[in-house]
């Protein structure tokens, strides 16, 4: 008998032991808080342990691209190496986070635990060759495939096996932000549109509290952002708040619908997977190389945090879009949310030209409010601002992010959500079914 196998029915016995004692039945709610405690501390220990060290190699590499500009020549080897690497041994796992959303609607086979390294060094290398790409994919999947191997260990029940692959979301994604809150939040929220499951609430928070936790110990920080300048709330700034909002979720469409679109056209005329990141790649690479910056490519964190204080080219959001999309459409490794923060920020800058409110505030609203459109998370998004940026803004960013979700409808970069409740009655029907692109 495995190690394995003796630890889960030692585990196994224990519980079934306090089941059956008296204090158990007085006070099971205790043992239920203890229980998902203990489980979702080990999770965030794990998984605050892997985003520390995938936020340092991403620094790494970005910082060795910048200084050797060359390498993104490259590219394109780079792209086939990603491309045979899931080829050979990650087709089960390409799904990526429509994998573990899927798993979380319809409990089926374990996760491989390979999907974790997988994601990690495809992130990287596609990062350190010059695609654009984000991080919170990357995140994701690796919490969502740590976590869910506690599954075959404590004998899981399909239930309790959701709400621990809800947990591992919270984790990755509050600890590659900073943003334990919002972490929580996206994890409960994402899945499912329109509803939240409660009962994974404690795990949630708990498990993205303690990555964060365990991701700041290793001396990982993060990105600090700041709006200088928040006015009060009058009647023409609540306009404007919801035109730009407007704005944001049109933006957020057609992020989605490029890339998916891309990502479609690429399958259809490209039938050797492996080959596909390589076409990518030679695109993107020619398009730094023609437009002679390398702003748009990697996370661009630089220009996120240029776009609160100072005015930028209006047309910045527009080239990000281009670059991520045929990144992750010719399936390069990484998340949608980083850009999106870019996209989003960039736009606020540039709405800044015709809407006469603070630049930064603009800045910031954009850069939650397309990722809530996209991902269709606003209340996620809401709090990540309040986390990132202060309260202050609180009202300003909610409007946005809400108005960018309802224009968004049921479009998005997760396709496997569902909609558990439709975003308004002209679209009840859609209620149950997965996401649609344009």
């Amino acid at each position: 008998m495995s190690l394995l196998q003796r630890v889960s029915d030692q585990f196994s016995h224990i519980v079934r032991s306090i089941r059956r004692s008296a204090i158990y039945a007085g006070y099971p709610v205790i043992f239920h808080i203890i229980r998902w405690l203990v489980i979702c501390s080990i999770i965030g220990m794990l998984v605050g342990t892997a985003s520390a060290a995938f936020l340092s190699s991403l620094q790494w590499v970005t910082d060795y691209r910048d200084a050797h500009r060359w390498i993104i020549a490259l590219l394109p080897l780079a792209g086939l190496i990603i491309g045979l690497m899931y080829h050979y041994w990650g087709s089960t796992v390409e799904a990526g986070n429509n994998l573990i959303l899927d798993t979380i609607h319809e409990p089926g086979e374990i996760i491989p635990l390979r999907m974790a390294p997988l994601v990690f060094v495809g992130t990287v290398v596609t990062h350190l060759f010059g695609g654009s790409a984000g991080r919170e994919g990357t995140a994701i999947q690796m919490a969502g495939s740590i976590a869910d191997q506690f599954t075959r260990l404590f004998r899981f029940s399909s239930a309790d096996r959701r709400i621990l692959l809800i947990a591992g979301i919270s984790a990755g994604f509050g600890s590659v932000f900073g943003t334990p809150l919002a972490g929580a939040i996206f994890g409960l929220e994402v899945y499912l549109i329109g509803r939240l499951r409660y009962d994974a609430i404690l795990p949630a928070f708990a498990a993205a509290m303690i990555a964060d936790y365990v991701t700041r110990i290793w001396g990982v920080g993060h990105t600090h952002y700041h709006i200088s300048l928040v006015p009060p709330l009058t009647p023409l700034y609540l306009l404007y708040t919801i035109a730009a909002g407007m704005a944001f979720g049109w933006c957020a469409i057609a992020f989605s619908s490029l890339t998916h679109g891309i990502g479609a056209f690429f399958k259809k005329h490209i039938s050797y997977p492996p080959l596909r990141p390589v076409i990518g790649g030679v695109l993107v690479a020619a398009a730094v190389f023609a437009v002679g910056t390398t702003k748009y490519i990697g996370l661009g964190i630089p220009t996120i945090v240029s776009s609160f204080d100072a005015q930028l080219p209006p047309y910045d959001f527009l080239l990000k879009i281009l670059f991520t999309a045929v990144t992750l459409g010719a399936t390069f490794k990484g998340g949608e949310v980083t850009p999106l923060f870019f996209i989003g920020a960039t736009l606020g800058n540039a709405l800044s030209y015709i809407i006469p409110m603070p630049v930064g505030l603009l800045a910031g609203m954009g850069f939650v409010a397309v990722f809530a459109g996209a991902a269709n998370t606003p209340l996620a998004c809401s709090m990540m601002a309040i986390e990132l940026f202060g309260a202050e803004c609180g009202i300003y960013v909610a409007l946005a992010s809400v108005t960018a979700y309802l224009i968004s409808g049921h479009k998005g970069i997760y396709g496997s959500q569902r909609i558990g409740q439709a975003k308004h009655s002209t679209h009840a029907d859609d209620e149950g079914k997965k996401l649609t692109h344009l």
